[in-house]
């Protein structure tokens, strides 16, 4: 192998060069030139007068919105009287005693009204309900 000595063999250029003096001395200056040309954000009036108008329309629909959607969950609450009814008759586990035991006597009261039913009325419900036993046993 030949001997390799650092000092006696050509070495190989770098391809960066340092640029003139000029440049490091006036770097800074051109440093701050740039940094001070940057001008102050403006606000534009319009904007703000539209941001205001946008939330006073949002709120002016809230306003409107509401009172209606509280009405209707107000009206989806109520229980429809045929769904309850089919909806107990048709529970294995309510009976007619839990029933009874749930009531109270404003509810009793409640029931105990007259109602008056003419014996045609009542024939012809007979006559055309075909499960009569099923009145007899209750």
């Amino acid at each position: 192998m030949k001997e390799f000595k650092l000092n006696t063999i050509p070495k190989i250029e770098s391809g960066l060069k340092n640029p003139e003096d000029v440049y490091f001395e006036k770097f800074s200056e051109n440093l701050l030139e740039k940094i001070g040309k940057k001008e102050p954000k403006t606000i534009s009036l319009f904007r703000k007068r539209k941001a205001i108008i946008m939330m006073v329309a949002a709120v002016f629909v809230l306003a409107l919105t509401i009172p209606l959607l509280i009405n209707q969950a107000a009206h989806s609450q109520e229980i429809d009287t045929e769904t309850l009814e089919n909806y107990l008759s048709y529970q294995s586990n309510v009976n007619q005693y839990d029933l009874i035991n749930a009531l109270d006597e404003e509810d009793i009261s409640n029931i105990n009204s007259n109602i008056v039913l003419e014996d045609n009325t009542i024939e012809e419900l007979l006559i055309s309900n075909n499960n009569l036993e099923n009145y007899i046993l209750e």
